[in-house]
């Protein structure tokens, strides 16, 4: 079986999720050809190694912004740019299809790749787009848009119907029919450890800069005042520095591994609103605290959804106090979900192979 398998750069999370999934196609026997760019395919190489070959394509870029009004500018003004490369994506895939034997296309958030002669699947969470102030036109339009991209795919979501962990952003559609879509369960990097839930607070940093800079500014300032032991992970990936402030641990990075085991230990994980940082929590039943990062409407959605529903506690960075969080979170519900990451890559595998 050979497999071509596109994962979108914006952010680690498409990535990170994907590799459970090219693992598991992997083992079963397929030839895989990935593709990705940037610090995502940094992240796919380190996880596979020379298990497949690597295609570097260029992604279409992310519209981050300040306001909503500066949302709707950005967007409106790259619209064009924006299709033109998805058109482009598509010519690629066309072409490389045209060149060599591809049996299956698989995409996490690259809409472009994909072809009309093949099975071609997508993954994603975000079938519909939230726009900022939730203007419900502008939510349909783009709901639309999605459905002209993706509608005649082979739909999977990483949530199922009962949870729904990602809200709006893949239930309750408009458009996108419920029966085009299955809904797999979630897809973690991390896995659960049998240890001691013996540290307090676990801070992991993560996201675009410059906010990830200015969110390690807030977290640094409070931390000789924490009376909590703690670990903060600061997310620089070319800063292996470890020192201690107070009473709590501070590394510049910590790998997959050490990652894992600090969610594991970790009482309390304060992180950003993404929603593979999601699934992460609900992989290891553990309460958050959520920063959505500023400028991403989908993260200030995912972090307000479970605020409301009580599974997490959302601060905006601005007003991040670590102490108050921590006290506000003992009282939510840790993130749970009711099909684990080794059975949704059981499916979604299943699906794939068999077309």
């Amino acid at each position: 079986m050979r497999i071509l398998y596109a994962v979108g750069s914006w952010g680690l999370g498409h990535a990170t999720r994907s590799l459970s999934v090219i693992a598991a196609l992997l083992d079963a026997g397929a030839e895989l050809t990935i593709i990705s760019t940037g610090r995502a395919l940094q992240v796919l190489r380190e996880g596979v190694g020379d298990r497949c070959e690597f295609l570097d394509w260029p992604d279409v870029p992310q519209t981050v912004a300040r306001s909503a009004w500066w949302f709707y500018l950005k967007t409106a003004t790259s619209a064009p740019a924006y299709l033109a490369a998805l058109r482009r994506e598509r010519g690629w895939t066309a072409e490389l299809v045209g060149r060599r034997p591809v049996d299956r296309i698989v995409s996490d958030n690259r809409y472009g790749v994909q072809h009309p002669d093949l099975p071609s699947f997508h993954i994603a969470h975000g079938l519909r787009f939230i726009a900022p102030g939730r203007i419900r036109l502008i939510e349909r339009r783009l709901e639309a848009f999605n459905h002209r991209w993706l509608g005649h795919l082979r739909l999977i979501v990483p949530d199922t119907a009962e949870d729904k962990l990602s809200g709006d952003l893949a239930h309750g559609l408009d458009i996108f029919p419920r029966a085009a879509i299955t809904y797999a369960g979630i897809l973690s990097r991390l896995r659960r450890r049998p240890v001691d839930q013996d540290l307090d607070l676990f801070v992991t940093l993560s996201g675009p800069e410059p906010q990830r800079s200015i969110l390690e500014r807030i977290v640094l300032r409070q931390l000789p005042a924490l009376q909590t032991p703690a670990v903060v992970a600061l997310g620089r990936p070319d800063g292996r520095s470890h020192v201690r402030i107070g009473r709590a641990e501070v590394y510049g990075y910590l790998d997959r591994t050490a990652q894992e085991e600090m969610m594991n230990r970790a009482r309390l994980v304060i992180c950003r609103a993404g929603y593979s940082t999601i699934m992460d929590l609900a992989e290891l039943e553990r309460r958050g605290v959520l920063i959505p990062t500023p400028g991403q409407t989908e993260q200030d959605y995912l972090a307000r959804y479970h605020h409301e529903r009580g599974t997490a506690v959302a601060v905006a960075q601005r007003q991040l106090d670590l102490r108050a969080a921590a006290e506000h979170a003992a009282a939510v519900r840790p993130l749970r979900a009711s099909v684990h990451t080794a059975e949704a890559v059981r499916r979604i595998t299943s699906l794939i192979l068999a077309g």
